[in-house]
């Protein structure tokens, strides 16, 4: 066994690496950019070495700086993660000629998994189901155009090397296959240096569903289980499970064998992952192989009870597999939440910045994981995915998997950056999800006009005015016993209230009923038993209500209260009845109009204008293109109207809310 290693990679993932390589008495080595001096992996590691600047580019792309950093410290193997060079096959054969060894799969496995074109021929050689496309790369729009009407819309056009969402585009007509395949290329280009492109029939209202493998160089490979990956917004995962609620064992079976084949095709070594597109009658096709570990992971690991980077690493050493197929089982259900800096409300726009507050719930339950590489008072960069962590809850069946995901996600405390908790809350709780009927435009169809907080599905929506109601209580209690502070005021055996949120008003009586801990609370003609010991300096109050133990995380919010609950933020004020009265009077603050202006909605670079002034636009017209955080983000206008003067040019770093533009 290696005696240390190095893990090229950064956040969560190299964390993850380092944990198990520690339970192993495996030395391991960091390195870091000058964005990353301060991160966690970096405190984690024994030892770390720094190679280079803040954008990939200049430091964890670079192999030379890895391999650097190999001599200078002695580790004899590197682990890669996901992403950077992971699926790099020349750093992979780099490494051989220093005697480093890869923690991986063999550069030839890489190479023919890393095009799609080429592991497609290799898929359909080896017997395994594939999807009706053209059979070569496009050479241009009008070519991608012929292609497409040749199949049949709609198509997907994909870039040979692309992976996590990048460089692919869906067309369900001609102009749609002419602008997307100008954004998958430039995207492609931009992220993999490698724009050619593949299109191939978009199956409509599919599933995504992934085989994980385990193989070693003795020949032996076994499937660990499906994972259900459908739940995507703009082809990134945003929810996995495993198993899947749809895939019935004879399928489970035939796909996993199918993803063996694939594998000994290709002389596959170490952790790999065969995803599979399913439709609605469970006919499975072959969508491509990540060669490496997966994001989602964990949720294989739930359920299957295996360290999978454990298993990487003694392979990689040159041991045999210490399972075979039979010796695999699932037990229970997993769900993992990918929890990222963006906002939801605004079209999950990337959000970056200090973490000011971070508290990631508990695991006294033993249910709860959260892998993550940020700590309170660390920073989400501008240069690098915008992942805080990942969540993972496990349960002995679905149902019970996704109640303790919500009450995870209840505890999550995260400030100073956007989050996308409340979207995360509102998919957990929405019916067709919790149903298991699942796709990959599951989002886009249920959220059309993307997210908004009213989307929230609540089982019980009176539930924050009742906090709201014993929050206030408790308040003016508090305030009562200290000197000078509401004269005249009383503890009072009933409090009648009024509890304002949205513009609604709703009356609310408050009767302590035993001793300090226990309350009974009136509103809308229910009735709810409240038992909670929270107190001011608590940032979640735990409470027992009607029976059923619940969290909310709750703050002051100027002469009111934010409570956070299954995704719903509620901003309440509470009042007497004559205060509530008056307050119907007060005038409300009109916002001023912004709508003549283009502003960056995220920090970026300002990639292309598309305009000049003096030019007229139309409703829908591109306007700009800005690449925050790896993908480009089209802007366009929403009126028609002439540009009558530009702030910014191409190649411009932006902030937030930065006036591009100005319209007449």
């Amino acid at each position: 066994m290696f005696k240390k290693i190095l893990v090229a990679n950064r956040g969560e993932i190299a964390c993850r690496v380092i944990n198990s390589a520690r339970s192993m008495g495996i030395s391991t080595v960091a390195v870091y950019s000058d964005a990353d001096r301060d991160a966690l992996h970096v405190q984690m590691a024994d030892e770390a070495v720094h190679i280079g600047g803040a954008p990939a580019g200049e430091s964890y792309l670079l192999s030379d700086r890895i391999i650097a950093a190999c001599r200078e410290t002695g580790a004899e193997a590197v682990h890669p993660g996901y992403g950077f060079l992971s699926e790099n096959a020349d750093f992979c054969r780099q490494l051989a000629t220093e005697n480093i060894v890869f923690i991986g799969p063999p550069a030839e496995a890489i190479t023919a998994m890393g095009d799609k074109m080429t592991s497609k021929q290799i898929a359909e050689q080896a017997g395994v189901n594939t999807i009706p496309g053209y059979d070569g790369i496009i050479k241009d729009v009008g070519h991608a155009v012929q292609v497409a009407a040749d199949i049949g819309y709609p198509v997907m056009l994909k870039a040979t090397a692309g992976g996590g969402g990048k460089g692919m585009r869906i067309a369900n007509n001609e102009e749609e296959c002419r602008q997307g395949f100008e954004r998958a290329a430039s995207e492609a280009r931009s992220s993999f240096g490698d724009d050619r492109m593949l299109i191939e029939k978009f199956i409509d209202r599919p599933r995504h569903i992934e085989i994980q493998i385990m193989a070693d160089s003795h020949g032996n490979v076994v499937y660990l289980g499906e994972r259900e990956c459908s739940l995507q917004r703009r082809h990134q995962k945003v929810i996995e499970e495993a198993p899947s609620p749809f895939i019935d064992e004879s399928t489970r079976q035939a796909m996993g064998e199918q993803a063996v084949l694939l594998a000994k095709a290709v002389n596959y070594c170490s952790a790999g992952t065969v995803e599979f597109i399913v439709d609605q009658k469970r006919n499975f096709y072959f969508l491509e192989m990540n060669t490496r570990l997966q994001v989602e992971h964990p949720v294989t690991e739930m359920v299957t009870d295996l360290d999978l980077v454990e298993m990487m690493l003694r392979v990689a050493a040159g041991e045999t597999l210490p399972i075979s197929q039979q010796d695999v089982r699932l037990t229970g259900w997993a769900m993992e939440s990918r929890i990222y800096a963006e906002d939801p409300i605004r079209d999950f726009l990337p959000s970056i910045g200090r973490l000011v507050r971070y508290q990631s719930p508990d695991n006294e339950s033993g249910k709860v994981r959260v892998d993550t590489g940020v700590f309170e008072g660390g920073e989400i960069s501008m240069y690098y995915d915008p992942m805080i962590a990942k969540l993972v809850t496990w349960g002995p069946d679905r149902n019970q998997a996704i109640v303790a995901m919500q009450e995870a996600l209840d505890e999550y405390i995260i400030g100073g950056v956007q989050h996308n908790i409340g979207f995360l809350g509102a998919l957990m709780a929405h019916p067709k999800f919790k149903a298991g009927q699942l796709h990959t435009g599951f989002i886009e169809e249920e959220f059309p006009d993307g997210f908004r907080e009213a989307d929230v599905i609540e089982d019980t929506p009176m539930l924050p005015i009742v906090v709201a109601a014993i929050i206030h209580r408790l308040y003016m209690d508090r305030a009562a016993r200290i000197s000078g502070q509401l004269a005249g005021y009383e503890r009072r055996v009933l409090d009648d209230w009024v509890v304002v949120t949205n513009e609604e008003q709703y009356r609310v009586l408050v009767k302590p009923f035993q001793a300090d801990c226990g309350y009974r609370v009136d509103c809308n003609g229910e009735h709810y038993g409240v038992l909670t010991d929270w107190t001011f300096c608590q940032d979640i109050m735990r409470a027992t209500i009607n029976g059923k133990r619940l969290a909310f995380q709750v703050s002051r919010h100027g002469i009111g209260y934010r409570i956070k609950h299954r995704g719903k933020n509620t901003r309440a004020q509470v009042f007497t009845p004559r205060a509530a009265e008056l307050y119907q009077l007060m005038p409300k603050q009109v916002l001023e109009d912004q709508s003549k202006y283009l502003l960056a909605p995220m920090p970026g670079l300002l990639v292309q204008l598309k305009v000049e002034e003096g030019q007229q636009v139309k409703a829908g017209q591109e306007l700009a293109v800005i690449e925050a955080m790896k993908m480009e983000n089209v802007l366009k206008a929403h009126v028609d109207g002439t540009v009558a003067r530009i702030s910014c040019r191409s190649g411009d770093s932006l902030n937030v809310e930065q006036v591009i533009l100005e319209f007449e």
